[in-house]
């Protein structure tokens, strides 16, 4: 019933062993000896030629060249002959260097963006069996070769000697004088600040395909999750993934008061057995057995609810998986080990990941993240929470949700309303230019923007996939049933196309295509909070706008941020334990990863919850399959609540969600300033929430 999937993890287990010797084996080379009086003789001839305004430049442009140049670029005279060639020495040819550079760049990035996702088509979406084959093409790269090749044919260089290398002090520091013009050729520079070797690409690629499979495929049949006295609290054929569908469902059975508080402790232990990896193998993904997860009893099914002819197995038993969680995330470790080497001026993954990617330092986004899980409002709100709920806090209530705004409809309603609507991928698709006018948009637009996204049917969770390159297709990816979208694929489905909406026009309607996109991952969760927050509004049911209900939703979204900060501060702290750690077991970094959850509960919320020693903030699936990506979550959630406030002031999402999706990827700051006036930061959540707790006291809301 699981074979593929274990022989799929077998693989990635193999491989975790064999990059254990591999992580050290590429070391960056020296420039040659020759450089520095090449460059000397170069600078002479350079400023004899095009004058002394250059020299500057011109010298800069020839240490960046040498910081990369190797002995099979070239000697001494390849070298200098290349540089006289391609130095643009004058306003009009830097100008026309520019414009190729743009426009061609644009289009490679486009088409392998679209070869990379017809290569993960059929792992990626719910449209059959995958092949051997399929996962092969799946953990194939077609861009891996591109940094080498360009390189190789010095394509990189001629970027290099004319355009500048710039650190990230300088991009924060200086970048709000810069012309647009400038933060392009920034961009344009920093595409070539590495030169990676493509076996090392390849292999980051396959590692990373392998474990988006493990977590893709990691599902939990809950109507086989059976209690002490057999009973059976969860409905024929549902299937969730770990951890969000879990998570959501959890969430979604606090409008159950009868059953939901049984459901939600059995959601914490099936969660928990995964973090300790005691979960029997045997129950991934497998509808053939019946589990108590309190037990860890495991049996036969007694009820089949599933539509494949594979057999009951008649035999069973509740051998654990392996720690296999964590033997692919010390792969994903060990596939960037890989990379430092050729990255000195980030030599670690957490480095690229906040001086690169995010371009706020690591320790500017612990502080807000500190400044969240430790503000003296977590208590009141707590409280709140416990006086709403009639009860004391369980660890679960982590993820409240009673904040939000509600539909007068159940579960089971939302469920109903949400496939009649949408009952396949094209139905979702069709109606996207409906939902852009519920949010503000201009029918031409949401027309426009529309035209550029098509909806996929998932196989994990979901996810949005930009179109790469201008007049591309964007993609989005949810769980669609097949009796339908229920509601928490909708759910989903809304968060995406937030995703999606930013990709569209921040490719399509930027000044430059270098500038594409938005400062980094974070802001466009960001933007897709926004849209998720308004699902029941899309839905068209009806949704309090009031002062209180305003007030309800930014407690939801301080409550939110609580956990996810938590969550990402363990992510962080569990790579900076792997650099510490390089030859760690699985078994040992399984035991670390609980010990480092179970410090940040102590800390920050045993006190709040008056229980010690919980692990549950580790059962994130992000922290195996998508390396240092939780921390976009809470950053996103502070940016979401700044750029709401903006919106709310102007009367409507659509035109300021355009207004600043097409800004461009500058630095944070820079950004958020143009967007609402302020750099990115916590104080603005903190300062609503409180203002929030009043309004809602006030009014005795429930």
């Amino acid at each position: 019933m699981n074979g593929s999937r274990e022989k799929a993890v077998c693989t990635l287990v193999a491989i975790a062993v064999i990059l254990c010797g591999m992580s050290g084996a590429h070391a960056q080379v020296a420039a040659p000896a020759w450089m520095k009086g090449s460059i000397a003789k170069l600078e002479t001839e350079l400023v004899a030629k095009y004058g002394e305004a250059v020299r500057a430049d011109a010298l800069r442009g020839m240490e960046q060249v040498g910081r990369f140049w190797r002995a099979g670029d070239g000697d001494a005279a390849v070298f200098e002959e290349f540089v006289l060639q391609n130095f643009a020495g004058d306003e009009k040819t830097r100008v026309a260097l520019f414009d190729r550079f743009e426009g061609l760049l644009d289009k490679l990035s486009g088409h392998m963006t679209e070869i990379g996702l017809a290569f993960r088509w059929q792992t990626d979406l719910d449209i059959g069996p995958i092949l051997p084959v399929d996962e092969v093409f799946a953990g194939y790269d077609p861009s891996a070769h591109v940094g080498d090749d360009f390189f190789q044919n010095k394509i990189a260089f001629v970027v290099l000697l004319n355009y500048p290398l710039t650190t990230l002090d300088q991009r924060l520091t200086d970048g709000a004088k810069w012309s647009r013009r400038q933060w392009a050729e920034a961009r344009l520079a920093q595409r070539f600040s590495k030169r990676i070797p493509a076996d090392v690409n390849l292999e980051v690629a396959k590692i990373t395909s392998g474990a988006d499979r493990y977590i893709s495929g990691y599902n939990v049949w809950m109507h086989h999750l059976v209690d002490a006295k057999g009973n059976r609290l969860f409905p024929a054929k549902m299937k969730l993934l770990s951890h969000w569908n879990l998570r959501d469902e959890l969430k979604a059975n606090y409008q159950d008061t009868k059953n939901g508080p049984a459901k939600q402790r059995m959601i914490r232990q099936v969660m928990e057995r995964i973090i300790t990896q005691t979960i029997p193998a045997a129950v991934v993904d497998n509808p053939g057995v019946d589990w108590n997860p309190y037990t860890n009893e495991v049996k036969p099914a007694a009820v089949k609810d599933f539509e494949s002819d594979a057999p009951i197995p008649a035999n069973v038993t509740n051998s654990p998986e392996p720690d296999t969680r964590y033997a692919i995330l010390l792969s994903t470790f060990k596939a960037a080990r890989l990379v430092d080497p050729y990255s000195p001026t980030a030599p670690t993954l957490i480095a690229r990941r906040f001086d690169e990617n995010r371009e706020i330092p690591e320790a500017r986004v612990k502080e807000m993240l500190v400044q969240v899980v430790s503000s003296p409002l977590v208590p009141k709100v707590a409280k709140l929470i416990e006086e709403r709920l009639g009860r004391k806090l369980e660890p679960f209530d982590i993820w409240y949700n009673g904040f939000r705004a509600k539909s007068s409809s159940s579960q089971e309603e939302l469920d109903r309303i949400v496939a009649q609507r949408y009952p396949d991928a094209a139905a979702f698709e069709k109606d996207i230019p409906n939902i852009l006018v519920k949010l503000g948009f201009s029918s031409d637009r949401a027309a426009n923007i529309a035209k550029y996204i098509a909806v996929d049917p998932a196989r994990g969770s979901g996810h949005a996939a930009g179109g790469g390159m201008r007049g591309a297709t964007a993609h989005l990816r949810t769980r669609i049933g097949k009796n339908g979208m229920d509601y928490k694929g909708f759910n989903i489905a809304v968060h995406e196309l937030g995703h999606n909406v930013e990709q569209v026009l921040s490719i399509n309607d930027v000044d430059y295509t270098l500038l594409q996109g938005v400062p980094n991952t974070a802001f466009t969760e960001g933007f897709a909070f926004v849209f998720q927050a308004r699902d029941l509004e899309i839905l068209g049911l009806d949704v309090k706008r009031d002062e209180t209900a305003a007030a309800l939703k930014t407690l939801n979204d301080f409550w939110g941020a609580y956990e996810i900060s938590a969550v990402s501060l363990i992510d962080m702290e569990v790579w900076r334990w792997m650099y510490d750690h390089p030859e760690a077991t699985p078994a040992e970094l399984k035991n670390a990863v609980i010990r480092i959850s179970i410090d940040m509960w102590n800390k920050y919320f045993a006190p709040v919850f008056k229980t010690k020693d919980v692990i549950l903030l580790g059962v994130y699936s992000h922290m195996i399959d998508s390396s240092l990506y939780l921390p976009d979550y809470p950053i996103g959630h502070l940016i979401a609540n700044q750029v709401e406030a903006r919106m709310e002031e102007a009367g409507s999402v659509g035109p300021e969600f355009e207004r600043m999706a097409t800004f461009g990827s500058v630095a944070p700051d820079l950004w958020m300033k143009n967007a609402t006036g302020s750099p990115v930061g916590a104080e603005a959540l903190l300062a609503a929430a409180e203002k929030a707790l009043t309004v809602v006291k006030a009014g005795g809301a429930k």
